[in-house]
């Protein structure tokens, strides 16, 4: 089968410059299969907030710097954006990239970029409800149906839809992808139902028992909707850094979870480090995982 390997710049206490830089070594590179950025309105530093660069803009910016490469998010949080313009810009995005975005979705959660923007953050089974609309307004818009009159009709609590027309439409059939970052029952439950695939978080990165404990889950929640998990998305995350130790811990740890079912890797660099850092994950992490696995299929 292969593996996917893919890198991941997280865009906090990072200029621009120096992730266009990071992001063209990634294309000449060659190898990569994805290339993923989180998505924060600050570096979440709760005492003194500082730099993040918008999540969404940026990979519409860094796209031309890596053809041939999935490009997507892990996750865009469903609470900074309304659904209907996540819809309009993933389409963007697909035809961009001819079918090469997916779609990473949150229900969202730092208090600390919502408070301060006045950006509300509901109670966490409201937020999960959110997610759960959010999704189904994004595939309604990215069906058939909505791209002439008489659009899609919706009456959902939070995100209603009266006669909407969405056009053009995606470049890829139904929609680019969906990659969910639920770790509970429900979001769980909406990735089974609903998603192509499930992207461990970035602050469970590396966590190989946790990896092992949701992959469980989601395989019984997919063998309950009928579907085989052998068509399903497992993405596990790893970080490393500059230093040769984290490497090789990140490493060992994507081993273990490409051995208990991961899909695709990715491998988290410290954005603002710049192009060294990627090439030190690119030998030291890549290559060996590369050898192993294989490209994939």
């Amino acid at each position: 089968m292969g593996l996917r390997i893919s890198f991941k710049t997280s865009p906090q206490r990072a200029d621009f410059a120096t992730l266009d830089a990071t992001w063209t070594l990634a294309g000449e590179q060659g190898g990569w299969d994805g290339a993923w950025l989180n998505d924060h309105l600050t570096d979440m530093n709760p005492d003194v907030p500082g730099a993040s660069l918008e999540a969404f803009t940026l990979a519409a910016v860094l796209a031309h710097r890596v053809p041939g490469v999935r490009i997507g998010h892990g996750v865009l949080s469903n609470t900074f954006r309304h659904p209907v313009l996540v819809a309009k810009a993933a389409i963007v995005m697909d035809h961009a990239t001819q079918g090469r975005f997916a779609l990473g979705l949150g229900a969202g959660w730092f208090e600390g970029e919502h408070e301060p923007f006045a950006i509300p953050l509901p109670p966490i089974g409201e937020r999960i409800s959110r997610l759960v609309s959010a999704v189904e307004v994004l595939q309604a818009l990215w069906s058939p149906d909505a791209l002439a009159l008489p659009g899609v009709t919706r009456p959902d609590p939070n995100y209603p839809l009266d006669g909407a027309v969405c056009a053009p439409g995606p470049f890829t059939p139904g929609g680019p992808p969906i990659i969910l970052g639920g770790q509970k029952p429900r979001g769980i439950a909406l990735a089974a139902r609903r998603a192509a695939g499930w992207i461990l978080t970035g602050t469970e990165a590396g966590q190989v028992d946790y990896f092992i404990e949701k992959r469980d889950m989601l395989r019984a929640a997919l063998e309950a909707e009928g579907r085989d998990p052998a068509g399903f998305e497992l993405i596990g995350q790893v970080h490393c850094s500059s230093d040769a130790p984290s490497r090789a811990l990140a490493l060992a740890r994507a081993r273990e979870m490409v051995a208990a079912g991961a899909t695709e890797m990715v491998i988290g660099v410290p954005a603002a480090l710049g192009p060294a850092v990627l090439e030190q994950a690119w030998a030291d992490v890549h290559r060996p995982l590369r050898e192993e696995f294989g490209p994939a299929a």
